[in-house]
């Protein structure tokens, strides 16, 4: 099934956040406590992550268990940065193993990373797929339900959608065609955008200025606020999913918010952290 999670804020090392709290994605890729589908997440894993004054991503990825990678450890420890988006994965029956199968997926200035699994893959999605350009299709990442999802909302981003319009988009049209559980999580490094469709998911504002929006928390810490089932969750420099429509003519435009987080100032000289919006997700049909 999978775990993942995204940072916004202050500089930090990956670290902090991946290996060193008590119930890190480190340790959920083999003790995960809210995960509702498999056990373990031992079938790759990746990092993405932005330095400062280049939009575009690195990424560390690698088709074996994290706690596996002496490599990681210490990138996680050296490398500082602003923005992030890692995951672990459980590989689902039928889909490609391997590096490339892991997230997080890129392209351009986007990182995206989906925990779930779609029914009936792939002939459940060949009439998605056959609306996607030839070129894009033939530059799936691997041969997993999960690339194909990305390739869906990454049609929709490279057509202009905001990252919230995008993933809402893309969970209305795979679900028009079969059941699926989809927790996608998408970020440009600026803007954190993330669904509930399936599994769980929570966000929280560090002290000091900083968000992270996770599968499930990564300490026993107060401030985590779970994102209930079914909804989008958007934070950061894009304009709030409140102003926001689903692609798609058919799709009803109800993502009035129900809940909305504000930023919080943190100590003098943080900045704050990106408020966060929590939205129901459109249902069409």
């Amino acid at each position: 099934m999978c775990r993942h999670i995204a940072y916004l804020g202050r500089p930090l090392a990956p670290g902090e956040l991946l290996v060193a709290p008590p119930y890190a994605l480190h340790r959920q890729s083999w003790a995960p406590r809210a995960q509702q589908y498999g056990t373990m997440n031992v079938d790759g894993f990746g990092l993405g992550w932005y330095a400062d004054g280049d939009e575009i991503p690195a990424r560390y990825r690698r088709a074996g268990p994290i706690w596996a990678d002496a490599a990681f450890a210490d990138l996680a420890r050296v490398v500082r940065t602003r923005a992030l988006l890692a995951a672990v994965r459980s590989a689902t029956e039928g889909c490609a193993a391997g590096e490339h199968a892991a997230a997080p997926f890129s392209a351009g200035r986007w990182l995206f990373s989906h925990n779930g699994a779609v029914a009936g893959w792939p002939d459940k999605l060949d009439a998605l797929a056959r609306l996607l350009p030839a070129a894009e299709l033939l530059d799936l990442e691997a041969r997993t339900d999960s690339a194909l999802v990305w390739a869906l909302t990454l049609h929709r981003l490279r057509a202009g959608a905001g990252l919230g319009e995008a993933l809402a988009a893309t969970v209305a049209d795979v679900t028009e065609h079969t059941t699926a559980r989809l927790n996608l999580l998408l970020t440009d490094g600026r803007s954190v955008a993330a669904t509930t469709w399936g599994d769980t998911l929570h966000h929280r504002t560090l002290p000091g200025g900083g968000l992270v929006v996770a599968s499930e928390p990564y300490d026993d810490e107060p401030g985590w606020t779970a994102v209930p089932e079914g909804s989008l969750l958007v934070a950061g420099a894009e304009t709030p999913a409140g102003a926001e429509t689903t692609a798609g003519a058919d799709a009803p435009n109800d993502l009035d918010a129900t809940a909305a987080v504000p930023a919080e100032a943190g100590p003098e000289g943080a900045h704050p952290a990106p408020a966060v919006t929590v939205h129901p997700l459109p249902r069409r049909g």
